[in-house]
């Protein structure tokens, strides 16, 4: 059974696939310009103290993204990735 949680939701360590994006048409474009597109695999690499945001590697790329959007972004967690 798939398991769909936010981004926001993800561990440090654990990798997890994008299912998709549920924000307005503007905010929707600045993460996939960002590369936060559905289909892509990410890792998160570390949560901020008190709420600040993710630290997460696309690729070759990382980027810091608030709390709130990582709410917004749905995500699945990788095949065999201990949670």
């Amino acid at each position: 059974m798939l398991q769909h949680i936010t981004l926001e939701q993800i561990i440090p360590g654990q990798c997890a696939v994008i299912q998709g994006i549920s924000a307005g048409r503007e905010l929707s474009r600045r993460m996939i310009a960002m590369g936060l597109r559905p289909g892509s695999q990410l890792l998160v690499l570390r949560r901020a103290a008190l709420l600040g945001p993710l630290q997460v590697r696309i690729g070759h790329t990382e980027i810091m993204i608030r709390r709130g959007e990582a709410a917004k972004i749905w995500v699945q967690p990788c095949p065999g990735d201990a949670a």
